[in-house]
């Protein structure tokens, strides 16, 4: 039990903070398009990377020296591709306010953009495969009691923040709050990928 809770209370504390899939999930919320999708490609790519963290992938990439900077700048790339339409959209406004209205993003464009901002993103990898692996060596013997608390807490985590999102709808009934929230993620996809390209 104490394996399980660590695993849950550590993954919680590591994926709460706004980041650039949880924009990304948050706003398909919001939109109501593909919302189960997305957070159960969200709770299973992590749940699988939780996985390969706990059973000792962390220490395998040390052997591949070239994965860290070619994760690093392939996010940096489509971070900022991001940023850029997501001003594009702010400065454009005009946004669909109301769900049902206005075309709807095909279910294909938008699991191709979660799966990049969930495979391509070397903090995601960090997180779930260094860093939670490396957690779970303090838990000799219990890494899957571990691993199910960190998995559950994605999955938790990703439904509520998906389909949480439509409680805010009433907000985004306005165009200027739709013009702020794509303001925000290009700041935030930008300040990430400047980051990432620091070497943070």
């Amino acid at each position: 039990m104490l394996a399980f809770l660590s695993g849950y209370k550590l993954a919680i504390g590591l994926i709460v903070a706004i980041g650039a899939q949880n924009a990304f999930v948050l706003r398909q919320g919001l939109r109501r398009e593909h919302v189960f999708a997305v957070a159960l490609f969200c709770a299973l790519s992590d749940a699988v990377l939780i996985a390969l963290g706990v059973s000792g992938f962390a220490v395998a990439t040390k052997a591949l020296p070239w994965l860290d900077p070619a994760l690093r700048w392939g996010g940096v790339a489509f971070l900022s591709y991001y940023a850029l339409r997501a001003a594009m959209a702010a400065w454009r406004g005009g946004e669909v306010l109301i769900a049902g209205e206005g075309a709807a993003a095909s279910l294909r464009s938008v699991m191709v953009a979660v799966a990049l901002f969930t495979w391509a993103n070397p903090h995601v990898w960090l997180d779930t495969v260094v860093l939670l692996g490396a957690v779970s060596a303090q838990f000799p013997g219990q890494g899957l009691a571990f691993a199910t608390g960190a998995a559950l807490a994605s999955f938790s985590f990703f439904f509520a923040l998906a389909y949480g999102a439509r409680f805010l709808a009433p907000v985004f009934a306005r165009p200027l709050a739709w013009r702020l929230l794509d303001g925000g993620i290009a700041v935030l996809m930008a300040s990430i990928a400047w980051r990432l390209a620091q070497g943070a």
